[in-house]
């Protein structure tokens, strides 16, 4: 059910239909990945004493799952061409154990030929508590409608 550029208007709003679970698996994935091995995020000794009181997902595993997040509402799936900028916040720790949601309301839109358009979003990505833990302004190019 992918959107197209010309189907999207300001003040339209989505949200992911399914949170993602962040484990202590995922986190650890994530660190390996990446290579950012941080012991804030991969030793529970340490992180006790940081004033997290214990181990945190990583910013940018948060920022991943929020794109995961989008892929998942379906909206940009086959239309999408590019991500082409973000300006994003950190605003809260993601914990292992926390259920994330992203909801994405999109503000600006600006057609850029025929090959498609930008349209930019307002996104949050949230705990199960409704908490914002990161949120900021995404770009993405869309393509027309076939």
């Amino acid at each position: 059910m992918s959107l197209y550029f010309d189907e999207f208007a300001v003040g339209q709003i989505y949200k992911s239909p399914n949170p993602r679970l962040v484990s202590e698996a995922t986190i650890n994935s994530f660190a390996e990945i990446s290579g950012d091995k941080n012991r804030l995020h991969v030793d529970e000794g340490f992180a006790k004493k940081t004033p997290f009181g214990g181990r945190i997902a990583h910013g940018l595993l948060g920022l991943s799952i929020a794109s995961g997040l989008l892929h998942d509402m379906g909206i940009v799936q086959e239309s999408v061409l590019a991500f082409v900028g973000l300006s994003w916040r950190f605003k809260g720790p993601a914990r292992i154990g926390d259920s994330l949601n992203t909801t994405m309301t999109v503000t600006k839109t600006r057609a850029l030929g025929k090959k498609g358009g930008l349209v930019v979003f307002d996104a949050a990505l949230t705990n199960q508590k409704g908490e914002v833990l990161q949120e900021g302004e995404w770009s993405l190019m869309v393509r027309n409608k076939p």
